[in-house]
């Protein structure tokens, strides 16, 4: 079988928790549960990090503004674990071609990751901090629960990753006033943040 429908989702599953990703396929593949996960992901102190990276993901991920600063830094993160992660599997497997799996997972990791970005940015545009802890939340269990799906039905679970997809598509492009205000609050606030700067600094 070919093992493109499980790159695809954990592309998809990788632009929104990639540490997860990486920790839950390791996970798989140590225990016995899939042989279609590649020795580079099983080691310990790959599982070791990604645990560790997971656990702080877990805490900057429902916190608001941080989530949106720890999405900035992951923009290029996400993405390129997706395509190694991808490249990998294609390699274990030796159906696909490790480069076309990669290119296949790393723009998929790409798209999930920006609308990950784009509705926390229209989600932190509310006054309450309880949506981010909610939203994130159900970001971790459904990476879990779809790449754990993948394991064992691949073909279902990237239907279902694409369905998930091009809903995330259709919510960001009805969410874009909101990211805009988040945006232009960010901007205000910044600029308020310098003026009260130059007026504590000014002499006399």
């Amino acid at each position: 079988m070919s093992v493109l429908p499980l790159v695809f989702t954990s592309g998809w599953a990788s632009g929104i928790n990639a540490y997860a990703v990486v920790l839950l396929l390791g996970i798989f593949g140590a225990t016995g549960l899939s042989d279609e996960v590649p020795e580079a992901l099983q080691r310990p102190d790959v599982l070791t990090a990604a645990g560790v990276l997971f656990l702080i993901e877990a805490v900057a991920d429902k916190i608001p503004y941080v989530d949106t600063a720890w999405d900035s830094v992951h923009t290029v993160i996400r993405p390129v674990t997706g395509a190694v992660v991808a490249a990998l599997l294609a390699g274990q497997s030796g159906s696909v071609p490790e480069l076309a799996a990669g290119a296949v997972g790393g723009s998929t990791a790409l798209v999930s990751h920006l609308v990950k970005a784009g509705t926390r940015m229209a989600v932190n545009s509310s006054p309450e901090p309880f949506s981010n802890v909610i939203v994130s939340l159900a970001e971790d269990l459904g990476v879990a629960a779809i790449i754990t799906f993948a394991i064992f039905h691949p073909v279902a679970a990237a239907t279902v990753a694409g369905a998930l997809l091009l809903a995330g598509l259709f919510l960001l492009y009805f969410l874009v006033s909101r990211i805009r205000r988040f945006l232009r609050r960010r901007a205000e606030r910044r600029a308020e943040k310098r003026l009260a700067q130059a007026v504590t600094q000014r002499p006399g």
